[in-house]
């Protein structure tokens, strides 16, 4: 029987599938792709923040291989929140591609005043770097976001380099270095999620790359010690055990940040519990202004 592979239908859903589904195939079984909408992709005029909380895009795919619709689904690493449901488990991650941001725009870069992202991270990073810059909200796939920007609605638009990378799509703009752009947690990985079905498991567990599994494995333990969610302002990259990770106000006036070699999973939890001691304020500002309940 074919391994049946549950996605999105979105362009950059697809393209990673195929990835995944390339893989699989080299390794002489027989794949069935089957496209699930999902929440995030069905409400598309509002931001992100007031369909729900973690999960928009996860939810429909984690519901069909519990229900047996599927074996397993692919995802970006970074769109799987911390709580899983009973019975999905993450069985293989990718070897990681670019984490980084990149800031895609049309004209020079000093005539970039309007930028649109459905980020609060994102927004916050940039307003750091340049407050005097407007900050709209933007919400869409990859063709989407570049075609508003085309048409004149936004000067620049943020996406994640990866994503282009694997969409083979080249357009003028710049990376935004990790180090000062600390991108989402799990940014530029993707993983593929199943039930615990041994057959399947032992499959995908030969796309696994161990070095991306521990550094944003490490990432998760340090968000998931935080504990805020993701329309916090929040950096997390870890590369190689070296720990980068932040707390920005929504404005990007006032941050918490900490950048630490980390060894075990216990040390990257102890050093999210303190960013989350230092950085509570800012993270419970954030909600209410937000309007939504931790």
């Amino acid at each position: 029987m074919p391994v049946r592979i549950g996605t999105r239908g979105s362009r950059l859903a697809l393209a990673q599938t195929a990835i995944v589904i390339k893989k699989i195939e080299a390794l002489g079984i027989e794949v069935e792709q089957k496209i699930i909408s999902t929440q995030g992709d069905e409400v598309t005029g509002v931001p992100l923040h007031e369909i729900g909380k973690q999960g928009v895009f996860v939810r429909a795919l984690d519901d069909a291989i519990l229900n047996n619709e599927i074996d397993c689904a692919v995802h970006s690493m970074k769109d799987i929140p911390a709580i899983r449901p009973s019975g999905v488990f993450t069985s293989a991650i990718l070897k990681r591609d670019s984490p980084a941001d990149y800031l895609a725009f049309t004209g020079p870069v000093s005539a970039v005043k309007v930028v649109g992202t459905s980020s609060t991270r994102r927004r916050a990073q940039l307003l750091r770097h340049d407050p005097g810059l407007d900050i709209r909200d933007l919400r869409g796939n990859v063709d989407t976001r570049i075609r508003k920007m085309s048409e004149g609605q936004y000067n620049a638009v943020v996406l994640a380099e990866a994503g282009l990378s694997r969409l083979g799509i080249r357009i003028p703009g710049e990376r935004l270095p990790p180090e000062k752009f600390v991108p989402s947690p799990n940014q530029g990985t993707i993983a593929v999620v199943s039930r615990a079905d041994p057959s399947i498991m032992e499959v995908l567990s030969s796309l696994d790359h161990p070095a991306t599994r521990k550094d944003v494995a490490i990432e998760r333990a340090v968000m998931e010690q935080v504990g805020a969610g993701c329309f916090t302002p929040m950096g997390i990259y870890c590369k190689d055990g070296s720990l980068i990770a932040e707390v920005l106000s929504l404005d990007g006036t006032r941050a918490e940040r900490i950048e630490k070699k980390i060894g075990t999973l216990e040390e990257a939890r102890a050093e999210g519990n303190a960013l989350r001691e230092r950085a509570g304020a800012l993270i419970e500002e954030a909600y209410h202004t937000l309007g939504i309940s931790l």
